[in-house]
């Protein structure tokens, strides 16, 4: 008997936190800090949808279940993930601006330790 997927579940800012939460040490501090860009660059309301576009879809695929590459796997589970984060902020890096850092550097440091270097 076919079920239907509950994609909005999947697809939510709730899968997102748990996910960066759950992997934030083992994804390592450099796409953590990518996907928070991200994330904080998308709460803005003058990036325009196209770019909001670009954003989430890049995100979704962070917190996709099924991966072209296990997550599980040490050293290169996130390859893939940090590759489509980086495609993302290429195409979106004008929105990645000092506030943006900030928020994201603040999470990190509560993640990571007082440590983390600033932007």
């Amino acid at each position: 008997m076919y079920e239907q997927y509950d994609w909005a579940q999947t697809y939510s800012e709730t899968s997102f936190w748990s996910k960066i939460r759950g992997f934030a040490k083992q994804a390592g501090y450099g796409l953590t800090e990518k996907a928070l860009w991200l994330y904080y660059a998308a709460q803005k309301p003058e990036v325009p949808v196209k770019a909001k576009a670009v954003i989430w879809s890049a995100l979704g695929y962070f917190i996709l279940p099924l991966d072209a590459v296990v997550d599980a796997l040490p050293v290169v589970g996130f390859g893939d993930d940090l590759a489509v984060l980086m495609g993302a902020l290429v195409i979106v890096a004008t929105y990645i601006d000092d506030g943006v850092k900030a928020r994201a550097n603040a999470k990190l440091r509560d993640w990571f330790g007082p440590q983390v270097l600033s932007f």
